[in-house]
């Protein structure tokens, strides 16, 4: 997932994690105004742009050819006439068998504290987790967001999760405002990736 703000190096960081393997970028950019999306699209090739889910701003989908679309709670239904690629954030285990219905994957937040926003805290017990994967709630269509690092991602892919969302443990490793060099946040998220296997 991007940095909620955007910064001058950005659109290189994004091509040089997906030359590292990145597989689906999520652009999360709340509150701000779409013309700097916009922007930071046309820097991307037409390849990232076909790897790349919004997260508001749902035009840009069409105008830039992206995979698809982030709808941030359980149950808001998409624009009328949308067809394509949805996915969602769940927040509650109770909900995810109906969100699921109705995305292409879920994100399931706060499984760890998270890295981001100090004052979230992990939601869910271990045992709850384990609970709700072996129930199948937790599948892979369900991805973990929330306090992903090098400690947690073994627990999330032993738990079954289908994927890992990546935000806090990536961007806190590069000064937007005094960095230019951002080889060492490359070089942790290919360590992360190895960790997840």
């Amino acid at each position: 997932m991007t940095q909620p703000t955007f910064f001058v190096e950005e659109d290189k960081i994004l091509t040089s994690l997906f030359d590292e393997g990145l597989d689906n970028l999520h652009l999360y950019k709340p509150g701000s105004s779409p013309m700097y999306s916009e922007r930071l699209l046309t820097l991307l090739s037409e390849d990232i742009c076909a790897k790349t889910t919004v997260h508001g701003n749902f035009y840009l989908k069409e105008e830039y050819k992206l995979k698809g679309i982030h709808i941030d709670d359980e149950t808001t239904p998409p624009p009328a006439r949308y067809k394509g690629h949805v996915s969602r954030t769940c927040t509650h285990l109770d909900q995810l068998k109906e969100a699921k219905r109705h995305a292409d994957y879920v994100f399931l937040k706060y499984i760890f504290d998270s890295q981001t926003e100090p004052d979230r805290k992990a939601t869910f017990t271990m045992d709850e987790l384990k609970e709700a994967a072996r129930r199948g709630l937790i599948d892979r269509h369900v991805y973990a967001l929330g306090g992903m690092n090098i400690d947690t991602v073994k627990a999330a892919k032993d738990l079954g999760f289908g994927g890992i969302v990546v935000s806090g443990d990536l961007w806190n490793r590069f000064n937007i405002h005094q960095e230019l060099d951002y080889q060492a946040l490359i070089d942790h998220f290919s360590k992360l990736r190895k960790a997840v296997g």
